[in-house]
């Protein structure tokens, strides 16, 4: 029997937060074990209680939380054992940090120590989306072999109608298929 395959789903601030229950859910309908890794953003939009129920896993959210009675770190640990690092909904702000080395918070320590493939699903405002920077942040973590799942065109948070709309949840979890399995 194979071993089950981890997905580290790294949730962000962005209100398609809410997405990520549906994510887990059809990842585990796949036969994926999710291990659900939460921004304080994401903090703002989706209770760790609901991602836990959904994934039957604790809920990792802080850098510093590990156990007394625990030797082991946990950004490395989570980092080990990931097949595939998904950041859906990953904002600008994410992909800014990961683009530029920075790891000041759980999930951008476990995307630096990780040597599984990283899969990255944005949302943002359309705006933002088309902003030079950004497009320049994802251009630079595509030749370091970071994949992406484009957002859509779709009605925003903001009222706005534009590409910046996390891709549906069928393409991001068909896309996490395509590379693991």
């Amino acid at each position: 029997m194979a071993k089950q395959k981890i997905v580290i789903l790294g949730i962000t601030g962005s209100i398609a937060a809410y997405k990520a229950g549906d994510i887990i859910r059809r990842l585990k309908d796949q036969g994926f074990r999710v291990v659900p890794v939460m921004t304080k953003g994401a903090l703002q939009f989706i209770t760790p209680l609901t991602l836990s129920s959904l994934s039957e896993e604790k809920v990792y959210s802080d850098m510093f939380s590990g156990r007394v009675d625990s030797w082991e770190i946990e950004h490395i640990d989570l980092a080990r054992q990931a097949d595939i690092l998904l950041i859906a909904p990953a904002t600008a702000n994410i992909i800014g940090k990961i683009a530029n080395g920075i790891a000041d918070d759980l999930l951008t320590a476990v995307s630096m120590a990780t040597k599984a493939p990283i899969l990255i699903a944005p949302a943002m405002n359309t705006h933002m989306y088309e902003n030079k920077i950004l497009q320049e942040n994802c251009t630079k973590l595509k030749k370091y072999g970071v994949s992406f799942v484009d957002p859509i065109k779709g009605k925003l948070a903001c009222g706005d109608i534009g590409k910046g709309h996390l891709a549906s949840v069928d393409n991001i979890v068909k896309k996490v298929i395509q590379i693991v399995k």
